[in-house]
């Protein structure tokens, strides 16, 4: 079949104008592409979907998108251009440690990628996810998932140009008005992540009763507690929402 193609596709080819050695390299891009797309069509007809269960173990590797994570299908190891020891524990923060990521593709095609944006990765079966310079475990695992992150949150503030403060220069503004200044900090967040279409939402009420939306059952008993209640029992209805809506990963059978 693949030989096949390619006779078709050579003899498609203008004689005219080119050399022998143009012909050949040309020939070989075209095998290696038909490679890799024959081998992507084998990889679909031997994927099958797995209900998830605590003891699902995702594919190692590193993701690029969130699509990578929904099909289960991440840069491995063996793809990755690095001198990091491949058995080191610590493999993918240090791969992650630096500016770019290097690559093959599945074409066997060198690529290059920034770190920063770099969706994730996957280390022993357990996907972490990228956020605010730093990776997080995805704790919860379903249809809705949940994690806790630390971010960096910056909070600009209004000297008085009227109060002297002789321990602090920039608290004076002598051109009159307030004089702003941005503080930094850190705090431990909760999110929510739809695994349907990978957004990412602040683990509020608000949040959970839009995703809750595709479970009309669901959402309307969620709906009819009141706002205490709703706040008390956040995470227990996303647990209703996971065992009734269950999540399926798609998986290399070999």
């Amino acid at each position: 079949m693949r030989e096949l193609i390619l006779k078709s596709m050579i003899k498609g080819l203008p004689n005219r104008g080119l050399k022998p050695n143009h012909k050949a390299s040309i020939f070989f891009f075209l095998m290696l592409s038909l490679t890799g797309v024959f081998n992507l069509l084998a990889q679909a007809d031997s994927v099958k979907m797995i209900q998830y269960t605590p003891d699902f173990r995702f594919e190692d590797g590193i993701y690029l998108s969130f699509s990578q994570l929904k099909n289960n299908n991440p840069i491995p190891k063996s793809r990755l251009i690095t001198e990091v020891d491949y058995s080191d524990r610590d493999f993918f923060e240090n791969v992650l440690d630096n500016k770019y990521i290097y690559f093959y593709d599945q074409f066997g095609m060198r690529q290059e990628i920034r770190t920063e944006d770099i969706w994730g990765f996957s280390r022993n079966g357990v996907p972490f996810i990228a956020m605010d310079d730093g990776y997080y475990r995805i704790t919860v695992i379903g249809t809705i998932c949940h994690f806790v992150a630390t971010v960096t949150t910056y909070d600009t503030r209004y000297h008085d140009p009227y109060y002297y403060n002789p321990y602090y220069y920039n608290s004076y503004n002598r051109y009159g008005g307030y004089y702003p200044s941005t503080y930094a900090s850190s705090e431990m967040r909760q999110y929510i992540l739809d695994f349907e279409t990978g957004n990412l939402l602040e683990y509020d009420v608000g949040s959970l009763e839009v995703l809750l939306m595709k479970d009309p059952e669901l959402h309307d008993e969620y709906s009819q507690l009141r706002r205490k209640k709703k706040r008390q029992l956040k995470f227990l209805y996303l647990r209703k929402f996971n065992e009734r809506n269950p999540l399926y990963i798609p998986v290399q059978s070999y």
